[in-house]
């Protein structure tokens, strides 16, 4: 997937701004720049993409780290800056020669033999550059001289004709900075090579550690570049510069210059050296390619399988980030799928929408399934619509935290704290319950968006960029149905079509004739009025049925004339419940198969809005005793919580008479109470009423 600048851009803001701990901004900026899909919403993705792994590293081991992406790049800028002052200011000289130098001592053992031509070729270099030097100041060249470091001029021939003789003579003659730059240049590709091979193989278990000052010297080693003093100006004075640009050395064309007095005195002694170096790389470079199972370009394979990030024991939130970042790692399955169709598109938007010429509303458009910062269980809504979908999800995410658990020694309200990792994989499992309950347990069908069109849009069908860009993967186990939105899962948590997705998942799962069959009315939208949730797309989530009813199974409505109207209700206990203030205004009758689940929370539906209530105790739903006094726990996603609200519920003979009350002061969620457990009183123990 090709990155946007301007989403990355964004998602660095966003990073800092949550840094920070600016939420109102945030919000702001959420408001007037929605995320999309392509947003990044995990840390070490966004260093990833932005290739500043080094660079966060660095700044984790300095004394006083920074905590945000932008403070570690505009940091770097800034030191990059002045080390590009402080380099180019320096005798630019030895740090060439560095570069040489570094190139042979990092060769392997197989080259150490070869030092002495190194050492050859770097002491022709130097005598190149000092000539050079000497002639742009108009200063005559001096005679070299000895010392202890350095060959004089017979052990510099002595050892070239030394190494001439193994040494093939039909070699090409390339000169002597061309050849030295490109030669430094394949030692280091070649050590990178080999450490990035052995580390594939498990040789290096952990990463080399480096100091600030080392990581600093390697920065600068690869921005030395051509030195001013060789490379000059090409425009003015039309000097034309070979050679790559990463060998730090560039072969200069120049009439009359040092460069052609220093090849006119070259001998075919001399040129054999050069040419026994130069061969002595290519061999090199066959031995690695031959020895490594991926040729030369073992580096550009994908590294997912190597995720290497640096945790700090008090940085709870980088932690779980990274926990969320293993999925990476996990072994990708292929999927058989198939692009959207124009005639499956047609019938999705008439059952969702009621037509094939509407559009998905924004508030549908921009909801994903995101997690709260304050109530990590709570999934958060942005504005009013699909609250239906995510109540049910809501609903069965609560159940896999708080009774479903892997880990048994978390309880209570400690699961009401779950980790990054621990809610997403509980996510997905809710996910994959609600899609495989719609399938009748059978199969799956799993909606992802791509990035293009698989179809033109033709007649009255009206495209807006959602469905005419699914692809539809179908799976028949449950296990390739979690694997599946594992692999997928960004697009329901942190996408901005996640809850358009998982509807047309639940649709296509069910069939969009069967839900057809299901609804007492055949032409009922799922999607109503104002973008609201139908009762049958929320018994389609709850129940795996779009039944338009809660009571208990169908019932036959006499319609006069000796006509029966067929009713269709809940055909079996639920796993989730529901609860309705339609109820309490006589309108509906829930009946036992919602209102008694199998576990202890249920769907609110009241005033339009559907929210979530729910018990710690499961024990609650087999308790027969008529007096008893138990917590209940409410979450709406659209109210904006910040902690949670407890319910202290009475029922028998500790409750408290309520008669008196004021009906209109009575909060909603309390009448909902009310319709399971009679005269029941509740308490918001300090918590303000919700009206």
């Amino acid at each position: 997937m090709v990155v946007s600048i301007e989403e990355v851009s964004s998602s660095l803001v966003r990073e800092y701004l949550s840094r920070k701990g600016l939420k109102r901004t945030i919000a702001c900026m959420d408001e007037e720049q929605p995320r999309t899909e392509a947003s990044i919403n995990n840390r070490s993705d966004l260093r990833q993409i932005l290739h500043m792994e080094g660079l966060y590293k660095n700044n984790k081991v300095q004394k006083n780290p920074l905590k945000t992406l932008l403070e570690i790049i505009v940091k770097h800028h800034i030191e990059r800056h002045k080390n590009d002052k402080a380099a180019f200011s320096s005798d630019p000289v030895p740090s060439t020669l560095a570069v040489i130098r570094n190139a042979a001592s990092t060769s392997p053992p197989s080259l150490m033999n070869e030092t002495k031509t190194v050492d050859c070729t770097i002491t022709k270099l130097r005598s190149f550059v000092e000539e050079e030097t000497c002639s742009s100041q108009g200063i005559k060249s001096l005679p070299a001289t000895d010392t202890p470091s350095t060959h004089n001029q017979t052990d510099f021939w002595r050892d070239c004709s030394e190494s001439r003789k193994e040494l093939p003579l039909n070699t090409p003659f390339h000169g002597t900075e061309s050849f030295t730059g490109r030669e430094s240049e394949r030692k280091t590709e070649s050590t990178q090579k080999i450490r990035t091979n052995r580390t594939r193989r498990g040789m290096m278990a952990a990463p080399i550690a480096s100091t600030p000052q080392e990581s600093n010297r390697k920065r600068q080693t690869r921005r030395v570049g051509v030195p001013q003093l060789l490379l000059g100006n090409e425009e003015d004075s039309g000097h034309s510069v070979h050679g790559p640009p990463e060998s730090g050395i560039a072969e200069v064309s120049r009439p009359g210059s040092c460069r052609e007095r220093q090849q006119s005195r070259s001998t075919p002694e001399t040129s054999q050296c050069e040419e026994g170096f130069n061969k002595v790389g290519k061999d090199q470079l066959k031995t690695i390619k031959a020895k490594s199972p991926t040729g030369l370009h073992a580096y550009d394979l994908d590294m997912s399988e190597m995720i290497l990030d640096d945790i700090d024991d008090d940085d709870d939130e980088l932690r779980e980030l990274s926990a969320v970042s293993i999925q990476a790692s996990i072994p990708k399955h292929s999927y058989a799928g198939r692009a959207m169709d124009q005639h499956t598109a047609t019938a999705l938007k008439e059952l969702l929408l009621g037509s094939s010429s509407r559009f998905f509303s924004n508030e549908w458009r921009n909801q994903g399934f995101t997690f709260s910062d304050d109530l990590k269980y709570g999934i958060m809504q942005n504005k009013g619509g699909p609250c239906g979908v995510l109540a049910a999800v809501q609903a069965c995410l609560l159940k896999k935290l708080l009774f479903e658990s892997a880990d048994s020694s978390v309880t209570g309200l400690q699961r009401l704290r779950p980790s990054s990792a621990t809610r997403t994989q509980c996510l997905v499992l809710a996910a994959a319950e609600v899609l495989w309950r719609a399938g009748e347990e059978k199969q799956a069908t799993v909606a992802i968006h791509s990035e293009r069109n698989h179809f033109i849009p033709t007649g009255h069908y009206k495209a807006e960029g959602v469905l005419e860009k699914i692809r539809c993967f179908s799976v028949d186990n449950f296990k390739d149905l979690q694997r599946l939105l594992e692999q997928h899962i960004e697009q329901f948590e942190s996408g901005a079509l996640s809850c358009i997705l998982l509807t047309i998942s639940a649709v296509l799962s069910r069939s969009v004739e069967k839900i057809r069959e299901d609804m007492d009315v055949p032409t009922t939208s799922l999607i109503g009025a104002h973008g609201y949730c139908t009762q049958e797309l929320v018994n389609l989530l709850l129940c795996g049925h779009a039944v338009s009813n809660v009571f208990d199974n169908d019932m036959e409505l006499d319609s006069g004339n000796g006509n029966l109207t067929l009713l269709k209700g809940i055909k079996g206990r639920c796993d989730i419940g529901l609860l309705s203030l339609f109820e309490h205004y006589n309108i509906c009758k829930v009946g036992t198969y919602l209102q008694t689940p199998h576990f202890p929370i249920w769907v609110v539906c009241s005033e339009s809005h559907f929210s979530v209530l729910f018990s710690l105790q499961r024990e609650l739903l087999t308790n027969q005793d008529r007096a008893q006094e138990f917590d209940l726990y409410y979450y709406d996603g659209l109210a904006n919580q910040q902690e949670e609200i407890r319910l202290t519920v009475s029922v028998g003979m500790s409750a408290l008479c309520c008669q008196d009350d004021d009906p209109d002061l009575i909060p909603p969620l309390e009448h909902c109470i009310r319709t399971k457990w009679k005269d029941a009183s509740v308490s918001w123990n300090d918590t303000e009423p919700i009206l």
